[in-house]
């Protein structure tokens, strides 16, 4: 129970919906057992003639006590009266009575499960905006080993488990509790020789359940880590459709599909027979038990010497057919909570993963970029492997620094160290002459902006693209940075021109046009330091011309750090730093460096067939 402790902490306060969730529940208990307490008057008076003894005892109205006795002489004094006079008042009063009982009795599940639906609605949106806040905290070498379709599987159906799971755990705590006690009192009262018989036949139905119920919990995981991979697969698909078509891989990528959701299926199967056979175990038992109940209650009422009467017996028999219900449904509930478990614990497993990069306590603002950007003595390792090695570069306000070198060199890496995407296993990263651990990390980015090679645009209008992070934005400013960024005659193109939805990642355009949009993103935010990444790689001639000469709009002025294999794109840097294996091999200008004889750099510009 520890887990659904820390999960329903997410719906505090509890009391304001618990309380009220228990009083309308136990009145519905009340009314529920009194409407079936009511076949035992209505048997008397259709079959039973009165008796002296009891015209003489029910004569006069009881004097007022708070007690059952009270209610129940007074009852049955309301209805001999009726019976005396006029036995149709009775029969109608009885009537009328059963039916205010079944009314009152919905009214209050009704209110019952409206507070229910609160704390799980409650509970839901609480939960997942944690975790969704949680995912968008983590750092980013934590999206490289997971699978997306997982974390999409924890936000939604993990999520949804917990909701079931919740609903069940408040049943199992509050509503059919209730029931049964309510139920179990009006038994004693008709019966408590008989109820007595019914409490030792229960418990043995009881203890195969629960041993069924306890095996849930492995299946349920099982279902959902597969329904995690299954998202991933679709996602992956429906993506790399073109790739996979090409490659004429559709029938691996089915292959592979199939064998998942075969699994899906073998463990949804594995888990729906545990989790369906204690609810029907549970009702045969139920049955069993009333069978039983009949052979021997019925042998009390034949008895002389019993004090149990037939229309008490028959009362008692309706009674105990309800129990089976509320009985049934905690049998259910247990299986939902066994499931829900298994999805909190998936959840619980993500919001309890450190946030390794957060601000520092008392982190300074960065109001303004003024002089250097410096790497001092940085290395850096990710998953025990080294990537970079004592990187030391200053990059001054104003200059443009290119790094260049083979794939996996870490040029991407020491991009991604200055915003703090990653953190340095040991050096420092400066701005202005101070750590950057000592600057809060949304100042920090804010005089940053990102132009990379994967162009990240979102199901949304050209604007909210170009202005995202800026709902606030007018029209004015973002057509000027459109217009600084090449992209505006083309959008004015567009069925909307800036309200068209360009669709999942920007697919109704083409991949110049999408580029041109995220340089446009970068404009509008008017950054002081600007990262281009591979920024044109990806491009034929005619649109990297077109993208080339946006970007050289936007560096303008600007201090950028500029990741580049085409090395025409970056003659013009104020230096240029080659890597190999992690470390800093060669730096200067591009003149300096087709200069160096047997010169790394000097080879790249020969291999590209630059002057």
């Amino acid at each position: 129970m520890k887990t659904y402790r820390r999960l329903f902490s997410y719906a505090r306060p509890l009391g304001k919906f618990i309380l009220p969730f228990s009083f309308f529940t136990i009145a519905a208990a009340f009314f529920s057992v009194f409407q079936f307490a009511l076949i035992i008057p209505l048997l008397n008076f259709l079959f039973n003639p009165v008796n002296t003894a009891d015209a003489a005892r029910y004569a006069a109205a009881p004097e007022f006590s708070f007690s059952a006795n009270f209610f129940k002489d007074y009852f049955y004094y309301l209805i001999y009266d009726f019976k005396l006079t006029n036995p149709v008042y009775a029969l109608y009063f009885l009537a009328a009575m059963i039916v205010i009982s079944v009314v009152l009795t919905n009214i209050c599940r009704y209110m019952a499960q409206r507070c229910l639906v609160n704390t799980r609605t409650l509970l839901v949106k609480r939960l997942r905006e944690a975790l969704f806040e949680k995912i968008n905290h983590l750092q980013l070498g934590y999206f490289t080993k997971e699978h997306k379709g997982d974390l999409i599987s924890r936000l939604n159906t993990d999520v949804y488990g917990v909701e079931s799971a919740a609903t069940s755990s408040l049943e199992v705590l509050f509503k059919e509790p209730s029931l049964l006690i309510g139920y179990f009192i009006g038994l004693f009262v008709i019966s408590a020789k008989l109820t007595l018989f019914t409490l030792i036949i229960i418990p043995i139905s009881a203890f195969a359940i629960a041993a069924i119920t306890k095996k849930l919990k492995k299946e349920a995981k099982d279902v959902q880590a597969s329904a995690g991979r299954l998202l991933t697969l679709i996602d992956e698909t429906l993506m790399g459709m073109r790739i996979i078509r090409s490659f004429n891989a559709t029938g691996f990528i089915l292959k592979r599909f199939s064998r998942e959701n075969d699994f899906y299926r073998k463990a949804s199967l594995a888990s729906f027979k545990k989790r369906e056979l204690a609810p029907a175990f549970s009702e045969a038992a139920g049955v069993m038990v009333v069978a039983c109940i009949l052979v021997y209650g019925g042998g009390l009422v034949l008895s002389a010497d019993s004090s149990l009467e037939a229309s008490a017996f028959i009362a008692f028999i309706a009674i105990f057919s309800q129990v089976i219900r509320p009985a049934k449904a905690i049998v259910v509930a247990l299986s939902n909570i066994q499931l829900g478990q298994a999805s909190g614990e998936r959840i619980l497993e993500i919001l309890d993963k450190p946030v390794e990069i957060a601000d520092r306590p008392g982190a300074a603002e960065l109001k303004s970029f003024n002089h250097t950007i410096e790497l001092q003595d940085v290395s850096f390792a990710y998953n025990e492997k080294q990537v970079l090695k004592n990187i030391n570069l200053v990059i001054e306000k104003g200059k443009t620094i290119a790094l260049v070198g083979p794939s996996g060199v870490g040029k991407s890496t020491i991009a991604d160290l200055i915003p703090r995407f990653y953190e340095a296993t040991s050096g420092s990263v400066l701005v202005d002459g101070r750590d950057v651990k000592d600057y809060t990390m949304e100042s920090l980015r804010s005089h940053m902006s990102f132009v990379t090679q994967e162009i990240i645009l979102f199901n949304d209008t050209i604007f909210s693209n170009i202005a995202l992070g800026a709902p606030d934005a007018s029209m004015e400013d973002v057509i000027a940075a459109a217009k600084v960024a090449n992209a505006h005659d083309f959008i004015m193109e567009t069925e909307n021109g800036y309200n068209t939805v360009i669709g999942d990642r920007g697919i109704r355009l083409s991949g110049g046009q999408r580029q041109r949009l995220s340089i446009a993103r970068a404009v509008f935010k008017n950054p002081a330091i600007l990262i281009l990444d591979e920024a044109t790689s990806a491009l034929d001639t005619e649109a990297e011309k077109a993208v080339q000469e946006a970007l050289n709009n936007l560096m303008r002025g600007r201090t950028t750090l500029v990741i580049a294999h085409r090395l025409s794109t970056i003659k013009e840097a104020d230096e240029i730093i080659v890597m190999q294996d992690g470390q800093i091999i060669e730096r200067g200008s591009h003149d300096d460096l087709i200069e160096v004889e047997e010169g790394v750099y000097r080879r790249l510009t020969q291999l590209q067939k630059i002057a």
